[in-house]
């Protein structure tokens, strides 16, 4: 355990040394959910017909807030390991007397609490300041389903961080599988008014579990929810198990 508390410290010392990386895990959220919810709310004033149901675009659009912030600490932490990597640093650490495993827990703990925290902010001013209906009982489901989508991430993004080698590459990958993946979703759309071709990617996208599960969550949109979420343990499990496999064998390939 002190291991693992000892990567958390480091975590947090990195990410205190600039109020850039502070703002940007903790409130950019928040101001995409302002500036985007807003506009596209006036924009869209007779609302989201979501199963069923009818619900404002701020609504709707929360839950893709905090899809894409989990995703973004995510990518922020996977993006540390191939910094760590480049310089040397990371060969460092495999010297200290921890596990891979310890690694690996460490820092998704220490982004694990940075994300709910995160969350909770960004829900907080949603019900405060756009007066979202959320399903307040349904928080502690919101928590569990909070760390479990950044985690998954945090593995899935991981192991591509350790295996690249040059900069450009690396932030091509990233990019492209940001944007990708973020359009071919329910972030900002229901997938009902979706073409046939891109509906069926989306549903096969695991981001799309990821934003549906905090959709179920917030506001309580009915949807195959557990399905989903079993799809994106399995991706959790899976992402976890390659991430490890990278740090054990793959790392001086």
């Amino acid at each position: 355990m002190r291991m693992i508390l000892a990567v958390m410290y480091r975590e947090f010392r990195i990410r205190t040394t600039s109020l850039t990386w502070i703002f940007y895990d903790l409130l950019i959220p928040l101001l995409y959910l302002l500036i985007f919810g807003i506009a596209l709310n006036r924009t869209i004033s007779s609302g989201i017909l979501l199963a069923g149901t009818l619900v404002s675009y701020n609504a709707f659009f929360l839950a893709g807030v905090l899809s894409m912030a989990s995703f973004g600490i995510a990518l922020n932490t996977a993006y540390g390991f191939f910094v760590d990597r480049d310089n040397g640093i990371f060969f460092e650490f495999l010297t200290y007397p921890m596990t891979r495993s310890q690694f690996l827990i460490g820092k998704i703990l220490f982004n694990c609490l940075l994300a709910v925290l995160q969350a909770a902010i960004t829900v907080a001013f949603a019900a405060v300041l756009l007066e979202i209906p959320l399903m307040w009982d349904r928080m502690g489901v919101l928590l569990v389903a909070v760390v479990l989508t950044t985690a998954g991430w945090f593995f899935f993004l991981s192991s591509f961080a350790l295996r690249i080698r040059r900069n450009d590459m690396f932030n091509t990958f990233m990019n492209l599988a940001y944007f990708v993946l973020m359009f071919a979703s329910s972030i900002f759309y229901p997938l009902e008014g979706l073409p046939g071709w891109l509906r069926t990617t989306a549903m096969l996208n695991p981001l799309t579990w990821h934003t549906e599960m905090l959709r179920f969550a917030t506001i309580g949109a009915d949807s195959p929810v557990l399905l989903e979420t079993l799809a994106f343990l399995v991706f959790l499990l899976a992402s976890f198990y390659f991430a490890l496999r990278t740090l054990r064998y793959g790392i001086l390939k």
